[in-house]
């Protein structure tokens, strides 16, 4: 392996080596070429140029071929990849037939060769998003019926609230990731065939033109738009913005998984194994490194997503570095989407859950988690707002002298009088005030199961 085909060093923690390799230098060079063969090809099918000229131009369309760092130094120079390309290919053509050379990148312009170049990459980089969400949804999903009945503390503003079930909670990762799995195919519906020209006429090439752009895009397997979109970004925009919206529902995974993970909670933990979350300095540590993982990408994301959607006020027919903006730009929202969709799968298949912790939890407060229950008990009788201040005011007391709210209530003559101490526990049970918890995981279930039964087995994270 060659230093343009080397893996960066951070990618295990920031991206996968398949991402990666879709992106590669080469990879994109190879895009560019395989946009200029079958340009050759579709031109010598609709008779522009001859066959034998077509087939010599597809010979020298291999990315293996060239020397990228000639071309780099080329593209410093020429302000894009596609023009020193271009050059290179026609040279290589020349060599062997001077008179084939001649039809090279015939009625293109270099945007059409990068920004379709671009789209053959960015389907395969879907394709890996597709996959390993696919077995994001299958492992949530798995998770989500196991721990349907284990309960836990809902906590709103980072506080205990009422009673939810860790079933419910991977139950809004999973109605999220499901949603996200919706958007993919919006986003693969992006992805059409850039041809214009010059200026986005085709007026080079006059009458056989717009034949010749459907030709080329079914040779290239790209929807064809109904006119080019050089200086039209939307479409780029779209796929950035979509990939935002899923490393952000990663985060907030990471972020849930993280803060349950901390030493006075301890109610779950990512996957155990040697050397895995470890300190430098401090033995005892577990830390929850593929959460940072996921966070730090969930943190980097919108900044990269804002340069695309920045990069979309261009100027006339051909844009000034708001493209040229994109180049580096979407390739590493892809490479960072990869890494926490990898990794989130990786922390999902193996969370460790510990149920007793999450019920000791629980009932650190003595029963006021469930003071909303008593609550709403007494209110047909007593009016809600009546019936809330009576209740704020017994788990005030409670909570003041380290009572259980089981206690307080007991002898409150005013909750008494309304309710047996049979009754006031059976309020305090956990497990019977989860409301409809089990209708709304069962209805995520049902279409993740619906989901997963259409998909093919994906391949494993890499």
């Amino acid at each position: 392996m060659n230093a343009a085909q080397r893996v960066p060093l951070l990618t295990g923690l920031f991206g996968t080596a398949s991402m990666h390799a879709v992106f590669s230098d080469r990879a994109c060079l190879q895009g560019l070429l395989d946009f200029e063969a079958a340009l050759a090809r579709s031109e010598a099918e609709q008779g522009i140029i001859p066959a034998d000229a077509a087939e010599v131009i597809a010979r020298h369309c291999d990315a293996g071929l060239y020397d990228l760092s000639l071309l780099g130094e080329g593209a410093a120079q020429a302000g894009n990849l596609a023009i020193p390309l271009v050059r290179a290919l026609t040279a290589r053509v020349h060599a062997e037939n001077p008179d084939a050379s001649g039809y090279v990148h015939w009625g293109a312009t270099s945007q059409d060769a990068i920004d379709t170049g671009a789209m053959l990459q960015i389907g395969l980089a879907l394709a890996l998003v597709r996959s390993d969400l696919v077995r994001l949804i299958r492992a949530l999903a798995e998770l989500c019926d196991r721990e349907r009945a284990t309960v836990m503390a809902g906590r709103t503003w980072l506080q205990q609230a009422v009673p939810v079930t860790l079933g419910l909670k991977a139950a809004g990762w999973l109605d999220a990731a499901l949603r996200h799995h919706e958007r993919l195919a919006e986003l693969e519906a992006h992805r059409v065939l850039q041809f214009g020209g010059a200026a986005g006429t085709l007026a080079s090439l006059g009458v056989p033109g717009p034949g010749l752009a459907v030709a080329l895009a079914k040779e290239l397997r790209l929807d064809l738009p109904d006119l080019p979109w050089h200086t039209q970004r939307d479409r780029i925009a779209a796929l950035a913005a979509g990939l935002g919206m899923l490393v952000g529902s990663l985060g907030k995974i990471a972020r849930d998984i993280s803060l349950l993970m901390q030493t006075e909670v301890a109610e779950a933990h990512e996957p155990i194994a040697p050397g895995r979350g470890g300190s430098s300095t401090m033995p005892h540590k577990r830390n929850p490194v593929a959460s940072a993982n996921i966070l730090a990408a969930a943190l980097r994301v919108p900044g990269l997503v804002s340069t695309v959607l920045l990069a979309m006020v261009q100027e006339h027919e051909r844009g000034l570095g708001g493209w040229h903006a994109e180049w580096e730009v979407l390739p590493e929202i892809f490479r960072l989407c990869a890494g926490a969709l990898a990794q989130s799968v990786e922390v999902i298949e193996g969370l460790g859950v510990d149920a007793p912790r999450m019920l000791a939890n629980l009932g650190l407060t003595q029963g006021l988690p469930l003071a909303e229950a008593v609550t709403m008990a007494l209110a047909p009788v007593l009016g809600r707002s009546t019936a809330h201040g009576l209740i704020e005011k017994a788990s005030r007391k409670a909570s003041a002298l380290g009572l259980p709210l089981e206690e307080v209530l007991n002898e409150m003559p005013e909750v008494r009088k309304e309710l047996a101490p049979e009754r006031i526990r059976e309020l305090l049970d956990p497990s019977r005030y989860l409301g409809s918890t089990q209708l709304f995981i069962d209805a995520v279930l049902a279409r993740a199961r619906g989901l997963v039964d259409e998909e093919a087995p994906c391949r494993p994270s890499n």
